[in-house]
Formats: structure tokens, C-alpha cells, sequence
């Protein structure tokens, strides 16, 4: 008898509608790969919750299981550079898109993207950080790497209520940078400041009613998961030779932007992508939050642990923004 194991599928009813419910499954239903895993944690993002939207635009034929995100063990490998028994975690690539994702209690994926786990993360903290975690990794070496020290003055990070925003919030505090939080959530502000927050700063005030395509500087560089308005007023604040980290739209995926904080103030605008990251990348990058940042996981009241069944839930109120901090989905052993 072929074993079965349960998984979060999609299915696209008649009238388009979408149903997401756990079903039992066997392998056979999994996208081909050389490596299986057994699922220890999973990690929720916008991209999921857009997964399993019928408006979302992410998934392009049905049934499918979710979930860009997987920590978990190796139980079986065709390929020789791991083995059972092996820690290891996967993001990006087509992970949750276009080949079958980590909401299962089992996954299957090709060798090449797999990343071994550093010995001093646990499976459960690889998805406390996952994409979100990655990607805010990138956008604060990014910032480092334009040449903006802490001694130049505040990195501002919209969004920091949700994944990437709290998570860049804590690593660039951790580094030395005096961190402006932007958010729409007042009642969020304790919580951004225990991350290292310095300041919070509405959202309301990054959307002027007459936006200005030089403003007052106000900003050394920034990490932005919003894009729309809010990019563009970010440009026009920064200061001379700042850079702006772009990671996401949520705000939109245009931006009413002027050239002149390009070619007047010497402004660099950065796009950050975490699908595609090499592999090397992905392995140092990994590495580096294991050593550094891995005190954003001791902020529990941050971070919302859950069930298989709770997720199509949780990824309605995400589409709604009506979530905040990290969600993570355990589905089997922290081994």
C-alpha cells in the first residue's frame, strides 16, 4: 500500500473559485526531484497567500500544494551530495509556484536547491527567517555593499510589521544602524522597538498629498516591501548618495518616480530577488544568519506558530493585512 501523508492542496472549482483544505497524498501527486523530505516547519508569505487567491496570478494549473518555504530531514536522495538523516532547508526557485511546495508533510525537490542547515540553526528557526529571512538578508548586505555605515544616519524599512520589514528591522539594529520603522499599525510600536526600532514613522507620512520630486533629506538609505507612492516619496527623501533596497509591492507595482533624485543627489535604487539566488549565495547567506541575526528569533511574541489546518485562514487575514510578524507551520519533528 503506497503510504500517505497530508498536504495543503489547492483545487480550482467549476465557477473558478479556489477550495484549500488538507488532503491526504502520496508521492506520486509531488512534483519529480532527486531529494524527498520529510517536513519539519514550513514558512507563510504574501506570495502563498496570493498562491491561493483566485485573483493571484502565482499558480497556473491546479491541484496544487503551496508553500515556498521548507525546513526539514532528508529521507531519500538520488543525489550523491546529500543523504538521509541530512538538515536542510529550501526556499525560492520553483518552490510553492510552479513545482509542488513545503505545506506538506512530505516534499520532493531537485538537488541543486537544497541548502544544507548550519549546525547552530534549528529547523524551526530556518523557517522563523525562510524567504522573508533571505530576503532581508540581501537587502541589508545590499545597503552595506553601496557603502552606507552606521555613522551616516537612519536606514528607514517600510512595511516592518510583516515578514521582511520586522525581520531587516532586528538585523540592521543588530549591526549598529539607528532604524526607522514605518508602519501603518500604531498599536505595533512596543514591538518594533524591542526589534531595535528607533523611531516609527506612519505610513501616512511617506504618501503627502502633493508629493514633491525632491523632498527634505531625511533618509540614508532604506528597505522597502512597498513600492507605489511610498517608493517614490522614499526616493525624493534620501540623502546624498543614498540607496534604496526595493523587495516588494504591496502598495503597488508602478511608482510615480522623477529622475532628479537619480541625477541631482546621486540616489541608487537596488532591486532584491531571493527566487534565484545562487547556490554559493544562498550557503554563505545562511551561514551569516546563523551567526549574526539569530537573536531575531528570541522575540516570541513576534512570531506565530501553527497547524496545517490553520493556514488557509491565516493567509486570508495575510491578503486582508490583517497579520503581522513571522507565521511558521509546523507539520512534523524539529529534529
Amino acid at each position: 500500500m503506497k503510504q500517505q501523508f497530508a498536504a495543503l492542496w489547492i483545487n480550482q472549482q467549476t465557477d473558478g473559485t479556489l477550495d484549500v483544505s488538507v488532503q491526504q497524498c502520496t508521492t506520486e501527486q509531488l512534483s519529480a526531484g532527486t531529494v524527498t523530505i520529510r517536513t519539519a516547519y514550513s514558512g507563510l508569505n504574501y506570495k502563498d497567500a496570493l498562491a491561493c487567491s483566485p485573483t493571484g496570478n502565482i499558480v497556473k494549473s491546479y491541484p496544487f500544494i503551496p508553500g515556498i518555504d521548507v525546513s526539514g530531514v532528508i529521507i531519500e536522495s538520488e543525489d550523491e551530495r546529500y543523504s538521509a538523516g541530512q538538515r536542510v532547508l529550501v526556499t525560492g526557485y520553483g518552490l510553492g509556484v510552479t513545482h509542488t511546495g513545503g505545506l506538506s508533510e512530505i516534499v520532493r525537490v531537485p538537488g541543486d536547491w537544497i541548502v544544507p542547515l548550519p549546525d547552530s540553526l534549528s529547523l524551526r528557526e530556518a523557517m522563523i527567517f525562510g524567504t522573508a529571512g533571505l530576503t532581508a538578508a540581501l537587502a541589508v548586505e545590499r545597503i552595506e555593499r553601496h557603502g552606507i555605515t552606521t555613522d551616516k544616519g537612519p536606514i528607514l524599512v517600510t512595511g516592518a510589521t510583516g515578514g521582511v520589514g520586522s525581520i531587516a528591522v532586528s538585523m540592521l539594529a543588530q549591526l549598529g544602524y539607528e532604524v526607522a520603522a514605518s508602519t501603518g499599525k500604531a498599536q505595533y510600536e512596543e514591538l518594533l522597538r524591542s526589534l531595535g526600532a528607533k523611531q516609527i514613522v506612519a505610513r501616512e507620512e511617506l504618501l503627502p498629498e502633493r508629493p514633491r520630486a525632491l523632498d527634505k533629506q531625511r533618509w540614508a538609505g532604506a528597505i522597502d516591501v512597498c513600492g507605489g507612492g511610498i517608493l517614490a516619496s522614499i526616493l525624493a527623501s534620501l540623502h546624498y548618495g543614498g540607496a534604496v533596497a526595493a523587495t516588494g509591492m504591496t502598495a503597488g507595482g508602478t511608482f510615480p518616480a522623477s529622475v532628479f533624485p537619480f541625477i541631482l543627489r546621486g540616489t541608487a535604487l537596488y532591486g532584491i530577488d531571493s527566487v534565484f539566488v545562487p547556490s554559493t549565495e544562498r550557503v554563505r547567506l545562511w551561514s551569516r544568519i546563523a551567526a549574526e541575526w539569530k537573536s531575531f528569533t528570541h522575540t516570541p511574541s513576534w512570531i506565530r506558530e501553527l497547524q496545517l489546518t490553520d493556514v488557509p485562514a491565516f493567509l486570508n487575514q495575510l491578503l486582508q493585512g490583517q497579520s503581522s510578524g513571522r507565521a511558521i507551520v509546523k507539520i512534523g519533528k524539529d529534529e
